[in-house]
């Protein structure tokens, strides 16, 4: 009997780690946070939004980037005038409020927006990439 519970619990503890890993390759694929793929739909002319505070954004931000808090986001799309076929990168400090402001404009019906994650892991890859070429 305590031969076949076990047996039955290695399933169980399989199937919950193979949950998890699908679990997580989803979140990754819905929610962006590729530096790689920010920075190409950057230089290919995406609009960039820093989606952190003004106070932060005042104190340093990657050029070109205009700043809509994220629970304004819908409101300053709307005050830039941004057509929602437009590529957009979105980014914050960790990646957690680009995610939310990212999410509200695939809702809304922005079909190219991406959340590009975090700034410094942004600013970072841009300084590796520019080192290597």
């Amino acid at each position: 009997m305590l031969s076949r519970f076990s047996g039955i619990q290695n399933q169980l503890i399989k199937f919950g780690l193979l949950l998890c890993v699908l679990v997580a390759t989803n979140v990754q694929a819905t929610t962006g946070k590729d530096a790689n793929v920010a920075w190409a739909k950057i230089e290919a002319g995406a609009v960039l939004i820093d989606v952190r505070t003004p106070a932060e954004f005042a104190r340093g931000h990657i050029e070109n980037a205009i700043n809509i808090p994220f629970e304004q986001i819908l409101q300053g799309v709307s005050h830039y005038k941004i057509d929602k076929k437009t590529p957009i990168v979105v980014y914050c400090r960790s990646g957690r409020r680009s995610g939310i402001a990212n999410q509200d404009l695939l809702n809304a019906g922005f079909e190219q927006s991406y959340n590009g994650g975090g700034f410094v892991p942004l600013i970072q890859h841009k300084q590796q990439r520019t080192a290597t070429n």
